[in-house]
């Protein structure tokens, strides 16, 4: 579970302070899939940032599986990234001298992780470029690094995968086929999913959907599952 109570980020901007999230309380229960959506600068990034402990708030408190975040140590939020969560930015951040199989296998390797050839193997399968492996980034198109992005992501079997925009740099139909892919994974996989995204039709699809506007939670509205009585 992911607890965020009364986080609030403030940053320097000239002479004046600039807040960035003010006072936000969400609480994610494992395996959802939420969607948070506002306009430029209501502060969608800087929430993921902070739940994956990249940054830290101003003031507030995040807990994940109860563990505070925010009195962690920099060794010890690397651990907990390395461990339960995996980020998908929307510019890829492949390693160019490295193949897309490479991309996959190096976060298990790191991790020390027992079968990791034969786990990127199938991460690569799962994504659909088994055939892909041996390029490069710069030999792959936009959709293709994105579907590498996803299987690295997914490499150290996360609990949390954070995906920042990760359909904003493609087309619509290779958007709507990474958004399917990573949707897929995560009901296999039942990982929590937060998605940012400034696409509604995307938003819509989730089971819950969180409006950020200057900073503070305009909307929080969970989807009502219908239940069909087939007696």
């Amino acid at each position: 579970m992911i607890e965020l109570n009364s986080v609030t980020k403030v940053v320097r901007s000239g002479t004046e302070d600039l807040t960035i999230l003010d006072a936000v309380s969400i609480t994610i229960p494992d395996g959802e899939f939420v969607a948070v959506t506002g306009a430029s600068g209501s502060g969608k990034s800087t929430l993921l940032g902070l739940i994956a402990g990249l940054d830290a708030p101003t003031s507030g408190d995040i807990t994940i599986d109860g563990d505070s975040v925010t009195a962690m140590t920099e060794d010890d939020l690397a651990e907990l990234r390395s461990r339960k969560i995996g980020f998908i930015f929307q510019s890829f951040h492949l390693i160019p001298s490295l193949t897309a199989f490479e991309n996959v296998l190096i976060p298990m390797e790191i991790l020390g992780l027992k079968d990791a050839k034969q786990r990127a193997r199938e991460l690569l399968i799962d994504v659909d470029l088994t055939n892909r492996g041996h390029h490069y980034p710069t030999e792959l198109s936009g959709g293709e690094q994105q579907r590498i992005a996803i299987a690295r992501a997914f490499a150290n079997q996360p609990k949390i995968l954070l995906a920042d925009e990760p359909t904003g740099n493609l087309d619509s139909r290779n958007g709507s086929h990474i958004f399917d892919l990573m949707t897929d994974l995560h009901s296999k996989n039942n990982i929590t999913l937060i998605l940012v995204t400034h696409d509604q039709f995307l938003a819509e699809r989730a089971q819950r959907q969180i409006i950020l506007k200057d900073g503070r939670v305009l909307s929080d509205e969970k989807k009502v599952q219908l239940q069909i009585n087939t007696d």
